[in-house]
């Protein structure tokens, strides 16, 4: 026996709302909500205005970014697309999916005409960029199980709002097409367990099983824990599992199968197992059992950063959690819950924190806030509600002084001046937003509240960081190449390490292991070019007999490592015919 929603049940899958019209209506919603393709062009839009704004400007982001986009590089380089590696490094970490979609991007961008498609780093972020996409619209469809088609449109959007997304729509990772897989195979298990129907259409049936296929191919065992968790919460709620027939496990698996195991067995065939204890036995468990690469964090750091990484949706979900836990025996409700608490839970107890683990839980939170406003709930008559809501506009405002902070001690007092009126309307939306609300217009403060992220994104990205030089060192130091009387240098490097100056500069680049090393390689002949950073330079000078110094520098770079959180000082020197 399924049950409903009390008092005011909310329709479903496109039927016209029944609850009572609110004061403070959002008009494009109703014009967009007319059909589902405007709705979805309507959220296409959405993503393109917050994802594509400095998708070709920023800079590699270290450590991760490059790492993945240069192992995909040296896929098309090696035409090997079985074993994934870093330079000479094997990397197994996450399984082949990300990797093959980069390259694919790549080599298309080659195709097309791209000049230096592969050290183009957007060519990479452009699965990243789709995923985010798709995993908005899948947001939608799964919303449409639990919400008319106008408060489903709304919810689809503060996801796609949120600053997370966001974030790894512009980075080359795995993270954005994982949310878009774990989206669609959650979307067809509401629909069953909300349906209760006795056999579903091929499109569910694929929506889950191909979003739990690629999502094997793309982490590993993610996807399938988001899936489980739930599967087995609900089983135990309706004290059976047989709920879980529609989805044809046979077929499913054998379908899961025939995709992700010719790749595993490959895998294993090459690498003779090393794949699986790397990537199990040292990076999950490794995570799992402590704070691995200096990423630990204590229970609760995820409910925590919540406010910011799900911004500007993040203070409006808050004040859905009363109406979760009084109506957490509705089957609706008893599904967001089980969808998100007990992977929520998990990630807190897990040592190892990383903001974007909990990415693919922000769809079915932003659900849970619409039916909340559905509902009466999100209101500024609650105790405390106004003081919350003032996160909306904190968030843009610190950001704002942060950037312009930032740029006054890294960049010699400069001021990201052209990001500076974007950001203040960001921050006059956001507080718009807050003021909506305190006057009892919460639809009208979610629309204004969604503005904002759509100013506050590309002033962030696709303005400001443009004006922070400190923050691209490899790019700076990469371009050096380029003022050489000779081409195609050999390129090496001491002390500055990081995986973007590879990606950038090429394969071959030498990371050196002391300065004997470095003077041994000038003087190996031929065109070259070497970068020491400043905690080398003396040794690096101390290298060079007497009456012989090294070479003059052709080239210094200044600015700041984002992952050591210190200042680098790389000088370039360089040996020519």
């Amino acid at each position: 026996m399924t049950t409903r929603l009390s008092a005011g049940a909310l329709a479903r899958d496109g039927d016209a709302p029944s609850g009572p019209l609110r004061e403070g209506r959002i008009a494009l919603l109703d014009r967009l909500s007319a059909s589902h393709a405007r709705a979805c062009a309507g959220l296409a839009l959405l993503c393109l205005l917050l994802f594509l704004p400095g998708q070709i400007s920023l800079q590699p982001m270290d450590r991760d970014e490059p790492r993945f986009a240069q192992a995909s590089k040296q896929m098309l380089e090696t035409g090997d697309f079985v074993s994934i590696r870093f330079q000479d490094e094997a990397r197994n970490k996450k399984p082949v999916g990300i990797y093959w979609a980069q390259a694919a991007a790549v080599a298309a961008g080659e195709a097309l005409g791209v000049p230096h498609a592969r050290t183009q780093i957007a060519l990479y972020r452009l699965p990243s960029l789709l995923g985010a996409l798709g995993s908005v619209l899948l947001a939608y469809w799964g919303a449409l199980a639990f919400l008319p088609r106008r408060s489903a449109l709304l919810a689809a959007a503060l996801y796609g709002a949120c600053l997370m997304l966001n974030a790894e729509a512009h980075l080359a990772k795995t993270d954005a097409l994982l949310a878009a897989c774990a989206t669609a195979s959650l979307g067809a298990l509401a629909r069953v367990w909300l349906g209760r129907e006795s056999r579903l259409g091929n499109p569910i049936f694929l929506a889950f099983w191909l979003g739990l296929a690629v999502g094997i191919l793309v982490k590993g065992p993610m996807v399938p824990l988001f899936v489980a968790l739930p599967a087995l919460f609900l089983s135990w709620k309706a004290r059976s599992g047989a709920w879980l027939k529609p989805l044809r496990p046979w077929a499913g698996l054998a379908l899961t199968a025939l995709i992700v195991a010719p790749w595993f067995v490959a895998i294993t065939l090459k690498s003779g197992g090393a794949f699986y204890a790397e990537a199990v036995g040292k990076d999950m468990l490794g995570k799992v059992g402590g704070g691995a690469e200096r990423h630990w964090g204590p229970p609760g750091a995820y409910s925590l950063a919540f406010f910011a990484t799900f911004w500007p949706g993040a203070a409006f979900a808050a004040m859905s959690l009363p109406l979760a836990w009084r109506e957490r025996r509705d089957d609706a409700i008893a599904f967001l819950i089980a969808t998100v608490l007990p992977a929520w839970l998990v990630f807190e107890a897990v040592p190892t924190k990383l903001p974007h683990y909990v990415l693919p839980l922000m769809p079915w939170i932003a659900v849970l806030t619409v039916i909340a406003l559905e509902r009466g709930e999100i209101t500024p008559r609650r105790r405390g509600a106004r003081a919350v809501a003032l996160l909306v506009p904190a968030i843009p405002i610190g950001l704002t002084l942060g950037l312009c902070a930032t740029g006054w001690k890294l960049d010699n007092h400069a001021i990201p001046w052209f990001a500076l009126p974007v950001l203040g309307a960001a921050c006059l939306v956001a507080g718009a937003s807050w003021l909506a609300f305190a006057r009892a217009h919460p639809e009208r403060a979610f629309g204004l509240a969604i503005l904002a992220s759509c100013l506050l994104g590309p002033a962030v990205l696709g303005l400001a960081q443009r004006q922070l030089p400190a923050l691209k060192v490899s790019p700076r130091l990469a371009a050096l190449k380029d003022t050489l009387p000779c081409r195609d240098p050999l390129i090496a490097s001491l002390g500055y390490r990081e995986p973007s100056l590879v990606f950038l500069t090429g394969t071959n680049l030498d990371l050196l292991p002391d300065a004997d090393a470095a003077k041994a390689f000038l003087q190996g002949g031929g065109c070259r070019l070497l970068f020491v950073e400043g905690k080398e330079r003396d040794a690096f000078n101390f290298a060079w007999p007497v009456g012989r110094p090294a070479p003059p520098p052709v080239g210094v770079v200044e600015g700041f490592n984002l992952n050591t959180g210190r200042r680098v000082f790389v000088t370039a020197y360089a040996a020519t015919p």
